[in-house]
Order: C-alpha cells, then sequence, then structure tokens
C-alpha cells in the first residue's frame, strides 16, 4: 500500500467547509457546494459579476464597470462574497487556513480561462510589509501561486509594492476607497523590467469598489504593461 493510501486510511479526507468525509483531499461535500455561491453563466466582462439573462458571447458590463473607469481590460471572480464563500475568504485571510489556497486555485483558475494568454505573467496584490509582519503571508499571493502553477503560466509574487501603509477600506464609500489607494502601489524597482509589454493577470481575494486593483493595475501600465486582467476569489454584489 502506498504511504498516500495509508495516510488516507488514517486521516480520511474531510470537506473544506465541515467535517464530512469526502473522496479526495481538497474537496467539498455536496451540501457545502451546493451552499457555495459560485459564479456561472453571463458575468460582467469588467469584473466578473453574475448579469440576468444567458451567455451569447458578447462581452457586457454591470452597472459598475459602465460608470466607473477599469484600468484593466477584462475581469473575473469565482464566488460571490456571501455565505460560505464569505466564510472561506475571511479563513484563508485571517483564520490560517492556507490549505484553502490549493482549491481555491482551480476555482480561480476556471473563472480565469477566457482571460488567460500563453505570455502572462501572474502576480499577486501587494501588502504592505507591517501588514505583512503581522498577519505572516499574503492570502492573495497564496492564490495567485496556485492559479499560476495550475494554469502553468510565469508567477512573480513581488512584482509590486504596496510602498505606503494605507487605513482598512472597510466601511469606506467608493471616492473614499479609490483616495485611500492614491500613490500606494509601485513596481518593485528589480521587477520592473518583467513586466515591460507583458500580459499581466492580477489576482486578489475579494473586489469591492475595484479601488485595490485599480491602483494595482495602474502601476503596471505606468511600468509598461502592455495590458492588464484581473481575478478575484469573491466580488462583492451589492445586496448579497
Amino acid at each position: 500500500m502506498g504511504l498516500q493510501a495509508m495516510l488516507q486510511l488514517v486521516y480520511p479526507p474531510q470537506c473544506l467547509g465541515c467535517d464530512a468525509l469526502v473522496t479526495s483531499d481538497f474537496g467539498l461535500c455536496g451540501k457545502c457546494w451546493r451552499e457555495t455561491p459560485f459564479i456561472a453563466g453571463l458575468v460582467c466582462d469588467g469584473c466578473g459579476l453574475p448579469l440576468p439573462g444567458e451567455d451569447n458571447g458578447t462581452p457586457v458590463l454591470c452597472d459598475d464597470c459602465l460608470t466607473v473607469a477599469r484600468p484593466w481590460a477584462q475581469g473575473r471572480a469565482a464566488l460571490l462574497y456571501k455565505d460560505s464563500g464569505r466564510k472561506m475568504v475571511l479563513q484563508l485571510k485571517y483564520g490560517d487556513r492556507l490549505d484553502l489556497a490549493k482549491p481555491a486555485g482551480a476555482w480561480l483558475l476556471r473563472a480565469a480561462r477566457p482571460l488567460l494568454r500563453p505570455d502572462m505573467l501572474v502576480a499577486p496584490v501587494p501588502l504592505h510589509w507591517l501588514r505583512l509582519l503581522r498577519r505572516r503571508y499574503n492570502q492573495s499571493a497564496l492564490l495567485s501561486a496556485s492559479l499560476a502553477k495550475l494554469a502553468g503560466l510565469e508567477h512573480c509574487p513581488d512584482l509590486l509594492q504596496r510602498h505606503r501603509s494605507t487605513q482598512s477600506q472597510e466601511g469606506r464609500d467608493k471616492q473614499s476607497r479609490f483616495e485611500n489607494l492614491e500613490d500606494a502601489i509601485r513596481p518593485h524597482p528589480r521587477r520592473r523590467t518583467r513586466m515591460m509589454g507583458r500580459h499581466i493577470l492580477l489576482v486578489d481575494d475579494v473586489m469591492t469598489s475595484g479601488a485595490t486593483l485599480a491602483a494595482t493595475a495602474d502601476a503596471c501600465l505606468a511600468a509598461g504593461a502592455k495590458e492588464v486582467s484581473v481575478v478575484v476569489l469573491a466580488r462583492v454584489a451589492k445586496g448579497a
């Protein structure tokens, strides 16, 4: 009997969302799968928000992306930020659930497939070093590494730096969120040349207003990136 089989006998795989037994590691049981708000069908081409109607192949935009200029070309999201989706994001972000990064990478890959290009460089939205010191890891970097590995794309975890510590975005209105991130993110001085003329795929855990992703995309474009696309694990939706 192989070592992996022996380990599964002693420690049978459990659902990521509860203690139920499942058939493979990093899986969800049927109940948790049904309760996880995966995004499918027609989505906004700018942020991945689900939209009413059928997908006929023509790009459409949600109200936010029609009214707010996005510096990135396309965007997608794997989950809605509610119920089990919100719970898993918070567990990954604050609860040391690093085991969630591997399955989340597969969910991100499924959402991001329409955006992928062979020459893409994948990078996370950066954390300020003080916050990274307190949290001990950047959850967005874990997600981007998992996605890049599954997609077979180049990954650069320190492509960008958050050189200015910003206040929390929680509780701020849309305008305040954008002002809070102004000039907070810059290319890493030793990585700038890696994005020249490249297609960049930015990865983050949650998108609300898009202010953080906009600041990060602007930094990439200012450094000479050809185009930027974004993918997030969860998208906040009004009324969700």
